[in-house]
């Protein structure tokens, strides 16, 4: 016979409770890096916004958390994020019944705090009752191989590892850990692409914030600083998230390098899973990743509504934002990398 779990007390989680959120974390299956609590500490620092952690809990133990951000724009209008300036988050729950009632308390809080809607961004739909959008955007994840760089090397398909093998014979190296030369080719690049940059100080939180787990990579060939990524490790994962190159990486495939060179530093230090992060369908990014073999698995973000709103689209293939884009990546350099920040905290 199946007992019914009774339903958990969810509360807010305080600054004294970021030691067992990050055990809760650390041990619930369902739980992803961008559930840590770092994101708290370095959303509020350098973005300034809100947050509300939720924990639930039953008979004294944590059974699911929940970190929301409070988002409030003048352009894109005032939702909670979970989790805000991250690709995943939602829910992490040990059962149904806390996955409900973390549910039932966002929707809540909420309403409370006058917001259009919650957005909780999962892997897999949960049975929360709410909207499921899974049309957009997809995750690439894949195991690397063992057995070394022939093994990583073998895995690829056959085009993009002629490109890579061209890579290996132009005299590209990896440094590691500037951030001013990240931010450089990022900054340039995410403007090259017609999207906002953050502010420096949204990366420098985020080395603050997970130390050892946040590795910032630069590809140097002859022709200087040619691409660069900020990567994120979390249990046996490696997660690429913010990478960017200039034009002058495209003869030499120092895009390929980056990727490569990042999968192979991986295994070395214990990774198992490569995960590619998102993208949305339609994009040259989503094709670049299939290219690498890896198949797109389809994200799912749920939404409640409130206040009789509507769906959001706030992302660059909606028409709407088209001519925005169009615009940016005209802007001067100097101008995209002073006005970005300000556009950037407002795209949770």
């Amino acid at each position: 016979m199946t007992v019914a779990l009774s339903i958990p007390t969810v509360r807010p989680a305080a600054a004294a409770d970021e030691a067992s959120w990050e055990s809760f974390v650390a041990r619930c299956p369902e739980a992803t890096f961008f559930h840590r609590w770092g994101w708290r500490r370095a959303i509020e620092t350098a973005h300034g916004h809100r947050t509300h952690y939720l924990m639930a809990e039953r008979n004294g133990e944590t059974v699911g958390i929940l970190p929301l951000v409070q988002l409030r724009s003048p352009l894109f209008g005032h939702a909670l994020v979970s989790t805000g300036f991250t690709v995943g988050g939602g829910i992490a729950a040990l059962d149904a019944a806390a996955e409900a009632a973390l549910a039932t308390a966002a929707a809540e809080l909420g309403a409370r705090l006058g917001a259009a809607h919650v957005e909780l961004r999962h892997r897999r739909p949960l049975g929360i009752g709410w909207i499921d959008k899974s049309d957009l955007y997809c995750g690439f994840r894949r195991a690397i191989p063992e057995g070394g760089d022939d093994a990583i090397l073998k895995a690829i398909p056959r085009k993009k590892r002629a490109d890579i093998r061209k890579s290996l014979g132009t005299n590209l190296v990896t440094e590691l850990g500037d951030l001013d030369r990240f931010y450089a080719l990022y900054a340039e690049s995410v403007r090259n692409l017609g999207t906002p940059v953050p502010a420096r100080a949204w990366f420098r939180a985020l080395r603050d914030a997970f130390g050892e787990d946040c590795e910032i990579a630069v590809v140097r060939g002859e022709a200087g600083d040619l691409s660069a990524v900020m990567s994120f490790h979390f249990r046996d994962e490696a997660l690429p998230y913010y990478a960017g190159s200039v034009p002058a990486a495209r003869p030499v495939h120092a895009y390929d390098y980056l990727y490569f060179d990042l999968m192979r530093r991986a295994a070395a230090r214990g990774a198992r899973i490569f995960d590619f992060g998102r993208s949305k369908r339609g994009t040259g990014p989503f094709d670049y990743k299939t290219y690498w073999g890896f198949e797109p698995e389809p994200l799912h973000y749920q939404f409640h509504l409130l206040r009789g709103g509507t769906l959001p689209e706030v992302n660059p293939l909606n028409p709407k934002y088209r001519l925005m884009v169009e615009g940016w990546r005209r802007l001067p350099l100097p101008v995209a990398n002073l006005l970005g920040p300000h556009l950037a905290r407002q795209l949770g």
